[in-house]
């Protein structure tokens, strides 16, 4: 799931960062404000990369792509990114998971024929 999860969340940096050269256009917004907002995002979408597979990752990369989502406000092409996105961070946890209990299973298999040789 780690794998996946974090390619999800590599794939929202970059986005994030090109939001903010977008977001910056807008004269009410200060370019102060786009970078801090859009360099604490990028910052939690790294760090949660290190945080997916321990207790409350995957929540915290749920309230990530909400924050995606509700970005659109200010950059409406973040509604159909950030859709996009919580669509693949979906996919990551649920084929991850799948992924992981496969390779439990196969270890599990394995150590058995294993101590059966034996």
């Amino acid at each position: 799931m780690r794998t996946l999860c974090s390619s999800t969340l590599i794939g929202e940096f970059f986005v994030i960062g090109f939001a903010g050269l977008v977001a910056m256009k807008d004269e009410d917004l200060s370019t102060s404000t786009v970078w801090t907002v859009c360099g604490i995002a990028m910052f939690l979408s790294l760090v949660l990369c290190g945080l997916v597979t321990r207790p409350g990752g995957v929540v915290l990369g749920w309230a990530l792509q909400i924050a995606l989502i509700a970005s659109g406000f200010v950059v409406p092409a973040m509604f159909f990114l950030g859709v996009v996105f919580a669509a693949l961070w979906w996919a990551s946890v649920h084929f991850g998971r799948k992924v992981d209990e496969a390779k439990a299973r196969f270890a599990a298999q394995a150590g058995s024929s294993g101590a059966d040789a034996a």
